[in-house]
């Protein structure tokens, strides 16, 4: 059976082909090794309690501040969880934000994780 041409690496630079996206030398640079949502807490205990708590808080805080009222339909973490249960589980650490809002703070403030001594 006829197999597919081979394709560049995709890596910026490289110029081996390649059947997979990238070739050996780069497959490795390339692994998704983020666990799942629900591996990582966001599971049907998790959209109970979201769902909850959007009914009690519907409106963005970030908008509300600004004069706008805009429904809220992410449940942030105000300091990023990072793993640990007890964060993520804590309702004072949780705030009602609209998607736009709740992206625009995810890639400023908790992109990178910040080290404290």
């Amino acid at each position: 059976m006829p197999r597919k041409p081979l394709k560049p690496c995709r890596h910026p630079g490289c110029p081996e082909l390649t059947e997979d996206k990238y070739c050996n030398n780069h497959k490795n640079l390339y692994i998704n090794k983020r666990e799942t949502a629900s591996k990582r807490g966001y599971d049907s205990r998790w959209r109970k309690a979201r769902s909850k708590y959007l009914k009690g808080n519907p409106l963005c805080i970030h908008c509300k501040e600004k004069g706008k009222l805009t429904r809220a339909t992410v449940v942030d973490h105000i300091e990023p969880h990072r793993g640990d249960r007890t964060l993520f589980w804590d309702e004072s650490n949780w705030q009602p934000l609209c998607k736009k809002c709740h992206d625009k703070k995810t890639m400023t403030e908790d992109r990178y994780k910040e080290y404290r001594y």
